[in-house]
């Protein structure tokens, strides 16, 4: 009995017991499918070419510390304890970097023209088979990083062993050769050595030109005897000051000089002594005594009125009158004499002005040698600046030359562990020759078993899921939700219904009747009404 639900399918019961009673259904179906799968599977196996892999292992390290090319003298040193994870992966892009892969398919002959190849692509050039073979290696290859440590493992499938240990090993090589080439560019050596020629050829001849420019300067350094010019500059310059201050000093003096000489007399009164005339006052004494006795005597003869004695009267009177003045007014007696303040102001002006005169002929011969010096410190100077260039020139040149020189040592030495292969990789576990094939037969036996389980039990499902009978109660109860009164199982056998049941009915459709579940087919009698 066919029917649906109004969904178009009925739902499922999930138990062990269906799951099995679904198998017996289509046991047929089951069986062949599984054969089938199998069969299949070991077809492949027997038509499919044996490959054979090859395995080998570089390992990235830190042992060589190659110096930084740097104008320093002592380049710093770069050293790392441990590899990042950058550098890794950086060395696993220079494995896959074309023109390694190149040069391993060239050298192994992967690019051959195959016959399949020729009628599928008879236009095909040799650079177009060489870059699919790389193409090809590339997908090919198997690199990995192992976990936690510094090595990467390559593995290589081939159906020839000797072509894949072959292919590692010329990739094993072309690699270390990239690697050298990256990290250790050739050319460092003749670099470094046409340089240290150069600046030794340059710093010969600077030091030639230091000692043509000294042997011009007598054996004595330009430096040393600007200094010494300098030095006398200063004394000179410090005698000029002091004669000029000394000539200042003088000019003043000499204003001064000639101002107190202007206003100090040439002579001076250096005794005075006051007196009378004895000489004087005995003549006039001794006169008028003589007058007197010549009165005396006339008065003897003559009358007082007589004109003589009147005569001798009067020359009486004057001599008294000349005796009294000279009594009350005395001789006075100076005595004068050069004046000293005048003879030393004088002799200090013609002295200061003797002085003036040689300062001023000691200042025009200072001035004269302070200009010599002057001129000879400048060209001393000018002469110590070029002998300074040529002493920078001759050390920067020798200080390049044997920084060249070290680095030219340090190229060839980076050369010798090039040529020995002291590298920061190197080849852990080379490529072996296999023995054994990738594929087991016992990994295909398995494979085949568990592909044909799968296959079998999925077309057995599919096939069940698409029948839409009825096949228990239960889904008649729960799909039509009417009761069911029996169910009589039914076997088929060469295309014959035949039942196999053990429960009893009787004809009113009532009573127990049991049926066997693995049976393929019932009938199902139901109550109506």
């Amino acid at each position: 009995m066919n029917e649906m639900s109004s969904q178009g399918h009925r739902p499922y019961s999930f138990t062990a017991r269906d799951v099995v009673a679904i198998g017996f259904r289509h046991q047929r179906v089951l069986v062949l499918c599984f054969l089938g799968v199998v069969l299949g599977v070991s077809l492949s196996a027997l038509v499919l070419p044996t490959k054979f892999r090859a395995e080998t292992k570089l390992l990235v390290k830190r042992e060589r510390v190659d110096p930084v090319v740097s104008p320093e003298q002592n380049a710093p040193m770069t050293f790392h304890d441990t590899v990042s994870e950058e550098e890794i992966n950086s060395e696993v892009e220079l494995i896959q970097s074309p023109d390694v892969l190149q040069k391993v398919v060239v050298t192994c002959g992967l690019d051959k023209k195959k016959f399949l190849s020729s009628l599928l692509h008879p236009e095909q050039t040799p650079q177009n088979r060489i870059d699919k073979a790389v193409m090809d290696l590339r997908s090919d290859l198997q690199l990995e990083v192992i976990k936690k440590t510094n090595v990467i493992s390559i593995a290589y499938e081939a159906h020839d062993p000797q072509v894949a240990q072959r292919v590692l090993a010329t990739l094993d090589d072309a690699y270390l050769q990239k690697h050298l080439d990256v990290h250790h560019p050739s050319g460092q050596f003749q670099f470094f050595d046409e340089q240290a020629e150069q600046y030794k050829k340059d710093m010969m001849s600077a030091e030639a030109q230091l000692k043509g420019f000294s042997d011009k300067q007598g054996g004595v350094a330009p430096t040393t005897m600007r200094d010494m010019t300098l030095q006398k500059l200063a004394d000179f310059n410090g005698s000029l000051e002091t004669t000029r201050a000394s000539m200042a000093e003088t000019e003043k003096r000499i204003t001064d000089l000639e101002s107190q000489i202007h206003s100090t007399p040439t002579r001076m009164t250096t005794q005075v002594k006051s007196g009378d005339n004895a000489q004087v006052l005995q003549n006039l004494k001794a006169t008028l005594l003589t007058l007197e006795m010549k009165r005396t005597e006339l008065l003897t003869k003559y009358q007082p009125t007589y004109p003589l004695v009147q005569e001798v009267d009067k020359q009486l009177l004057d001599t008294r009158l000349a005796l009294a003045k000279e009594e009350t007014s005395p001789v006075k007696e100076e005595t004068t004499d050069q004046n000293p303040t005048y003879a030393w102001v004088n002799s200090e002006l013609a002295k200061a002005k003797a002085d003036l005169s040689g300062f001023r002929a000691r200042e025009t011969a200072l001035v004269a040698i302070v200009n010599v010096y002057m001129a000879q410190a400048r060209q001393l100077e000018q002469q110590g600046i070029l002998q300074g260039d040529l002493m920078r020139t001759e050390k920067a040149d020798e200080a390049n030359y044997l920084l060249y020189t070290k680095k030219k040592e340090e190229a060839r030495i980076e050369d010798a562990l090039d040529r020995t292969r002291l590298l920061n990789v190197s080849v852990a576990q080379g490529p072996l020759l296999p023995s054994l094939p990738t594929r087991s037969p016992w990994v295909f036996a398995l494979v085949a078993c568990l592909l044909g389980v799968a296959v079998s039990l999925g077309v057995v499902f599919a096939i069940d899921y698409a029948d839409q009978s009825f096949r228990t109660p239960s889904e008649v109860m729960s799909e039509l939700r009417i009761p069911v009164l029996a169910a009589v199982p039914i076997h088929r056998t060469n295309g014959l219904h035949a039942a196999n049941g053990n429960g009893n009915g009787n004809g009113n459709g009532h009573g127990d009747v049991s049926y066997d579940q693995t049976g393929t087919d019932s009938h199902i009698i139901q109550e109506r009404g």
